[in-house]
C-alpha cells in the first residue's frame, strides 16, 4: 500500500488533499505537516513511498524539505504549489523534485500523478514543462545516437505528446492506447536512454525538435 505524507499551511487545502489521496483504493496518507519545522521532525522520524510538498509555508521555503528529503532518500518528491514560475519551478527539480503539478489543476488527477511518479515518471503540468524546456535551449544535446535511434516509432510519439505537457491519460487518449501502455512505453524510453525522470528524457531526445506534429 503505497503510503504518502503531505506538507500544505492552508488547512482546507491539506484536508482536500489527503481526501483526494484517499480517495484511490491503495493509498495512505501517514502524516501530514503545515510547516518546514513540521516536515523536518516528521521526516527525521519517517518514511513514506510519496511526499507531497508545497513550497511557500510560513516559516520558510519547500525547497528545504525537498532538499532534506532527497539526502535522506525519504521518498519520491512531487510538488504540488501555487508558484509556477521558472525560478520555483527549476529550483525544486534542481533540489529534487521528480514532479511539480499547480493546484489549480492537481486535486482531480491526485491519483494518477502519484502513480506516475510511482512508476518512475515525472508528473508535470502543462503550465510547467514549458519552464522545464526553456531551460534546456541552447544546451548541447548531450544523448548518444544509438540510443536516440533506438527509441521506436510510438515512444517518440509518446515523449513528444508528454514533452508538450499532455498528461499519461491525455497522451493514452490521443493515441488510442491504455493509460498502463504509456506507462510501459514510458519505462522503456527511460531505459533507452538511461535516464530517471520526463525533463531527463525530454533534454536527451529532443522530442521537440521542428514542433512539425500536431499533438491532436
Amino acid at each position: 500500500m503505497p503510503s504518502v505524507f503531505l506538507v500544505e499551511d492552508d488547512p482546507e487545502t491539506r484536508a482536500r488533499l489527503v481526501k483526494a489521496v484517499e480517495a484511490n483504493p491503495g493509498f495512505e496518507v501517514v502524516g501530514s505537516a503545515g510547516t518546514v519545522a513540521d516536515g523536518k521532525a516528521w521526516l527525521g522520524r519517517h518514511f513514506a513511498d510519496v511526499l507531497l510538498f508545497d513550497l511557500g509555508l510560513p516559516d520558510g521555503s519547500g525547497l528545504d524539505l525537498i532538499r532534506l528529503a532527497a539526502r535522506a532518500g525519504r521518498g519520491g518528491i512531487l510538488v504540488i504549489s501555487v508558484l509556477g514560475d521558472e525560478r520555483n519551478v527549476v529550483s525544486a527539480i534542481e533540489a529534487g523534485a521528480s514532479g511539480y503539478l499547480l493546484k489549480d489543476a492537481s486535486i482531480d488527477s491526485i491519483g494518477e500523478s502519484i502513480n506516475q511518479l510511482l512508476d518512475g515518471g515525472a508528473p508535470i503540468s502543462p503550465g510547467v514543462a514549458k519552464h522545464l524546456l526553456k531551460r534546456f535551449q541552447g544546451r548541447p544535446v548531450r544523448r548518444a545516437a544509438a540510443d536516440t535511434e533506438s527509441l521506436t516509432a510510438r515512444e517518440e510519439e509518446v515523449l513528444f505528446h508528454l514533452a508538450k505537457g499532455f498528461s499519461y491519460a491525455e497522451a493514452g487518449a490521443m493515441l488510442k492506447v491504455s493509460i498502463n501502455t504509456i506507462r510501459s512505453h514510458v519505462k522503456s524510453i527511460y531505459g533507452k536512454l538511461a535516464v530517471n525522470s520526463l525533463p531527463e528524457a525530454i533534454y536527451e531526445a529532443d522530442p521537440l525538435r521542428g514542433e512539425d506534429r500536431d499533438p491532436r
